[in-house]
C-alpha cells in the first residue's frame, strides 16, 4: 500500500525461500529482522540462525507490516530494509477467575531516526488497532520500551513487576515446613513440560498472558534470553506436589566468580500454586556457594517476604511496568472481565482514535458485568442515565490501566485520567481494584 508521505506499506506473514538449502528466511523477512535489530540496537542477524525465528513466528501466528523508502538516495542501505516495523499476534490474557480473553498483542515496534515526525506510527497503529477491533478482539496490549509513546494511543501501563534481591548467607530460613520435591531439572525437558505447568499458573492469575513460542526453547536452554543461540550456562529446577505432579519450575544461572557477592540470577519462575512458588524459593535459596539471588519479575504483591524467617533478606531495588493496555470494544471488554465486587456507574470513555469512546452503563453482580450503551446508533431506544447512578469520565489509557486491578481509580483519579464524584470513585474501585493484583511475567 502507498501511503500519501512516499512511503510504501506492506504486512505478510514470516517466510521462508523455497530454493535455498540449507533452510533460509525469504528476503523479506530477513530485511524486516534487520530494521528491527536496528531499531533495538542489537548486531546484525547471523542468516544461520534466521530459519528458527521464522519458525517460531509462525508457531506465534504472527503478521509482519514493513514500511519502505524506495526513493532513498545512493548511499543509503538497502531500501529493500524497511525504515519502520510493526508486528502482532493474538494470545490469551487472565482477566479475573480464570476468565481468559483473547487479546491483540503488538510488538517490534520501530521507526528508523530519519523517517520519524512522518506519521508513520500513527498510521501503522491506527490501522492495527481499528482492524483489529473490527475482527472481535476486545483489548489489544503491548510492553513498552519507552513509557511516553503508547499513552497517546490510548494504552495505559496496567502491570507492574519487582525487581529483588535476596540475601541467602547461611542458608535462607522459611516459617513453614517443606512440601513437595524440588529436582534439578532436566532442561531439553522442560521444553514439553514448562508449558503445561504455565498454563496452569495462566489460569490461576489475573494479569497473566500466554507466552509465545520463545519461552520453551528459553526454558530448555535452546534459545538465550536475548537471542536465538544456546544458553549452556542456564540451570533449572522442578517442583512436583504431594501426588508427584510437577507444578512449578524455575530457571536460573550464576553470574560468575568475578561478581561479588556470589550471586544466582533468576531469569524465569513459573508456579501452578502457593505451595509450589514457595518451595522453588526455598530449593534457590539452598544452593551453596551462593549469597545472593536476583530476581526481575517478581509480583509486586509478593508472598516471599511474608514466609521468610528473616523477612529482611528481601529487598525490592526496581519496579517496572509490564503490561500496557487497550481497550478496543468497551462493552465486549468490561462484560469479559471478573469482579469481586459489585455496584453500578455511569462511565463516559474519552479515546483520541475513537475505537473505545461512549456513554455506558456498566453494573456489575455475583462476578458478572453488564455493559448498556447509553448514547449513539448502538444504544437502545429510550436509553437514559439512571437516576442515582453515580458517573465518572475516563480517559482511554486511564481505562486500561484499570482494567485488570492494578492501579485504583482514586489514584488515577489523582493524576487527572479519571473525573467523577468520590461515589463514583469509590464505585470504580469496587468493581475493578477489589480482586486479586494482577501479575505478568510476559514479555513480547
Amino acid at each position: 500500500m502507498q501511503t500519501d508521505t512516499g512511503l510504501r506499506l506492506e504486512s505478510f506473514s514470516p517466510g521462508y525461500d523455497d530454493d535455498a538449502d540449507p533452510p533460509a528466511a525469504d528476503a523479506r523477512t530477513a530485511n524486516w529482522f534487520e530494521a528491527v535489530r536496528l531499531g533495538f540496537h542489537e548486531p546484525r542477524a547471523d542468516a544461520a540462525l534466521l530459519p528458527a525465528m521464522v519458525d517460531a513466528y509462525r508457531r506465534d501466528g504472527r503478521v509482519l507490516t514493513a514500511v519502505y523508502d524506495d526513493e532513498a538516495p545512493d548511499f543509503a542501505w538497502d531500501p529493500a530494509i524497511p525504515v519502520a516495523t510493526y508486528a502482532t499476534m493474538v494470545n490469551t490474557l487472565n482477566v479475573g477467575a480464570g476468565q481468559l480473553l483473547p487479546a491483540h498483542l503488538v510488538t517490534c515496534v520501530t521507526v528508523r531516526p530519519t523517517h520519524r515526525r512522518r506519521g508513520i506510527l500513527r498510521r501503522m497503529i491506527t490501522a492495527d488497532l481499528t482492524g483489529a477491533k473490527e475482527s472481535g478482539l476486545a483489548v489489544a496490549a503491548l510492553t513498552a520500551s519507552e513509557a511516553t509513546i503508547y499513552g497517546r494511543f490510548g494504552f495505559g501501563a496496567a502491570t507492574a513487576t519487582a525487581e529483588v534481591a535476596v540475601d541467602t548467607r547461611g542458608g535462607l530460613a522459611f516459617r513453614s515446613p517443606s512440601a513437595g520435591t524440588a529436582v534439578v531439572a532436566d532442561n531439553a525437558k522442560l521444553q514439553e513440560l514448562a508449558p503445561q505447568i504455565f498454563r496452569a499458573h495462566l489460569e490461576r492469575t489475573p494479569g497473566a498472558l500466554g507466552r509465545q513460542y520463545a519461552y520453551a526453547l528459553r526454558a530448555s536452554g535452546t534459545w538465550s534470553e536475548h537471542t536465538s543461540e544456546p544458553d549452556k550456562a542456564l540451570r533449572a529446577v522442578v517442583h512436583y506436589d504431594a501426588a508427584g505432579i510437577p507444578d512449578g519450575y524455575a530457571t536460573y544461572k550464576f553470574k560468575g566468580w568475578d561478581t561479588q557477592p556470589e550471586t544466582i540470577k533468576i531469569t524465569d519462575l513459573i508456579a501452578a500454586s502457593d505451595e509450589a512458588y514457595r518451595e522453588l524459593w526455598r530449593f534457590l535459596g539452598s544452593i551453596d556457594l551462593v549469597d545472593r539471588l536476583t530476581y526481575g519479575a517478581a509480583p509486586l504483591a509478593d508472598p516471599l517476604p511474608w514466609m521468610l524467617a528473616d523477612r529482611r533478606r528481601h529487598e525490592v531495588s526496581g519496579v517496572e511496568d509490564v503490561l500496557w493496555l487497550r481497550i478496543l470494544d468497551t462493552p465486549a471488554a468490561l462484560e469479559a472481565r471478573h469482579y469481586t465486587g459489585s455496584g453500578a456507574v455511569v462511565l463516559t470513555v474519552a479515546d483520541p482514535l475513537g475505537l473505545a469512546d461512549g456513554v455506558f452503563h456498566v453494573s456489575a453482580d455475583g462476578g458478572r458485568g453488564t455493559v448498556t450503551r447509553l448514547d449513539g446508533s448502538a444504544a437502545p431506544a429510550g436509553n437514559a442515565v439512571p437516576p442515582g447512578v453515580p458517573a465518572a469520565e475516563v480517559d482511554a489509557d486511564a481505562l486500561g490501566s484499570l482494567y485488570l486491578g492494578g492501579v485504583r481509580a482514586l489514584t488515577l483519579a489523582a493524576a487527572g485520567g479519571i473525573r467523577g464524584s468520590r461515589e463514583a470513585l469509590d464505585t470504580l474501585d469496587a468493581l475493578f481494584t477489589a480482586g486479586t493484583a494482577p501479575y505478568c511475567n510476559t514479555h513480547f
